[in-house]
């Protein structure tokens, strides 16, 4: 699946930049509205910033990762975890869990829906901007103005309020809250104090994700486990398990048994790894990868193999024109729509080796045949294949997913079109016939970026793969680079949305599961940041560094 194989102050302060930001929370990342003047600018003195005191001088933003968008400094002592007294309450019965996680995180007791005190840690939904009913007005507006602000950014923001030796962490839904949690759990790790002030925070991007490939190499479940922790922690939202391919089938299947390799996953296994990722708000988006990368299903099933106008196999490809082909996978992607209950999933579709010869046509004659039956005269190969990808898409939309596609299974021209609703999954500008992204943007198609340049950790470094460094994609990689190392336009900003970093397991034995985690651990973080927050990072690399060693 790495492809390359088959081709030739005292104010709204940024984390750790003491920049003001006020005027981009929460409408974008747009200039700054024209200043009125300084008559008009100078609020009244009850709400003007507090100036430090002798005992607490203003504090400064938190050092986190991802870094926070937004810190509104205040005088105070902070927030520090006590665990004798300490508790965590929430507002809202959907909440416990979120609670009981920070609870046991940070060794305090979860005391559910009781009334906060001091010490304590509040977590609650603010849907309507509800104040805590305790009398006390001017807290009550100031939780109103959190609120407005949480709805405001989208439904992954959240507001952070150390005030009073309490914390009070508030958004428009759970995964808010949840994302909340982890800022304050790398706030006071390491023995740290969590900052006075008040944290307004939200994504830049929706599609933050992380891509295993388990298929190649066996992953245990956990292993899968421990990185689903990591990537809640910061602030993923997305796993990709592309499980079946040329070399394996990793996922038990009741409807095709004799398929799956020794080496897998049950079910039970699975169910565990969902529930997990469910309570870290991470969806799992499945992969089962056609008409190429099917060699594990072409081994039990050998009547279903590609063959070329010499009789010659061509390596993981099923016939498209073989009705057998469609029933098999169509079996295979009912069951496990099933039991991936997230709302993605990833058809595949790329390599398909035989619109990689110079002539399909003259190659494959049975599939163009079956081309020039279905479209007339005029019908070529890349239509039956663009036929196959909206026949699996619809089996798999009948189960209400968002789906997505590797853009060579894209393809221009011919009398098949793939259908309006499907994703671009882009990783890479070297497979033949090759088309620049912004292709696919001006068609209208939105984007996630799986850029190989960049994203692409792949075993063994085959292929002139690199493994990639946390350090080139912090300094040199944003979400507009989606083919090599150059940006397209930010007009496509809003089409492009987000990216998902990367394991191919193309040489399995080449690391270990351990090499594998250490290895990915910095380019992670690189990559998250990146999507959280779309400006330019305030620390410098090496800072970066210490601060993942002291939150990891």
């Amino acid at each position: 699946m790495t492809r390359g194989r088959f081709v030739a102050a005292g104010g709204a302060v940024a984390a750790g930049a003491f920049a003001l930001t006020v005027a981009l929370w929460p409408g974008g990342d747009g200039p700054a509205p024209a200043q009125p003047s300084e008559a008009a600018r100078k609020p009244p003195a009850s709400s003007r910033a507090p100036r430090p005191s002798e005992s607490h001088p203003l504090s400064k933003a938190p050092a986190t990762i991802p870094a926070v968008r937004e810190h509104t400094a205040a005088a105070g002592p902070g927030w520090r975890p006590d665990t004798r007294t300490g508790r965590v309450v929430v507002r809202d019965d959907g909440l416990a869990d979120e609670g009981r996680l920070l609870a046991g995180e940070l060794r305090l007791k979860y005391a559910g829906q009781d009334r906060p005190r001091e010490g304590d840690v509040e977590l609650a939904l603010t849907p309507d901007g509800d104040g805590d009913g305790d009398g006390d007005k001017s807290k009550d507006k100031d939780k109103d103005k959190e609120a407005e602000a949480d709805k405001a950014a989208g439904p992954e923001s959240y507001t952070l309020a150390v005030r009073e030796r309490r914390v009070r962490i508030t958004a428009p839904a759970e995964a808010g809250v949840f994302y909340g949690t982890r800022t304050l759990k790398q706030e006071v790790k390491g023995d740290r104090t969590a900052p006075e002030g008040v944290i307004r925070d939200r994504p830049a991007k929706p599609r933050r994700g992380f891509m295993l490939d388990i298929a190649r190499k066996h992953f245990d479940a956990a292993w899968i486990e421990d990185r689903i922790r990591e990537l809640g922690d910061l602030k993923y939202n997305e796993l990709g398990l592309h499980f079946s391919d040329d070399q394996a089938f990793r996922v038990e299947s009741d409807s095709h048994p004799e398929i799956v390799s020794p080496d897998h996953l049950t079910k039970a296994q699975v169910r565990r790894i969902l529930k997990l990722a469910a309570s870290r708000h991470i969806t799992v988006v499945p992969e089962i990868d056609s008409p190429g990368h099917l060699g594990a299903v072409i081994d039990k099933h050998p009547s279903l193999q590609l063959r070329d106008a010499r009789g010659k196999a061509t390596r993981g490809a099923v016939d498209i024109s073989e009705p057998g082909a469609a029933r098999i996978v169509d079996d295979l992607l009912k069951e496990f729509a099933q039991l991936f209950p997230g709302d993605h999933w990833h058809l595949g579709a790329d390599e398909y080796l035989a619109l990689t010869a110079k002539d399909p046509e003259a190659s494959y004659p049975r599939l163009a045949a079956a081309a020039r039956e279905r479209y007339g005269p005029g019908g070529r190969v890349r239509d039956l294949a663009t036929d196959w990808l909206n026949d699996r898409a619809e089996t798999v939309r009948a189960y209400e997913k968002k789906l997505r596609a590797w853009n060579d299974g894209f393809f221009p021209g011919g009398r098949a079109r793939a259908a309006d609703d499907l994703e671009v999954a882009y990783w890479t500008g070297k497979e033949i016939g090759a088309r620049e992204p912004v292709e696919y943007l001006k068609a209208g198609r939105r984007l996630v970026n799986y850029n190989d340049e960049y994203l692409y950790y792949v075993l063994g470094e085959p292929n002139d793969f690199r493994y990639p460094t946390g350090q080139r994609i912090y300094e040199s990689w944003t979400p507009l680079v989606l083919r090599g190392t150059r940006p397209v336009d930010a007009r496509y900003d809003d089409r492009i949305l987000g990216a998902s970093f990367a394991v191919w397991c193309d040489l399995a034995r080449s690391q270990t599961q351990e090499q594998v985690a250490e290895g990915i651990r910095l380019p992670l973080r690189a990559t998250v940041q990146k999507l959280w927050d779309p400006r330019k990072p305030s620390l410098p690399w090496p800072d970066f560094v210490r601060l993942a060693d002291t939150v990891r």
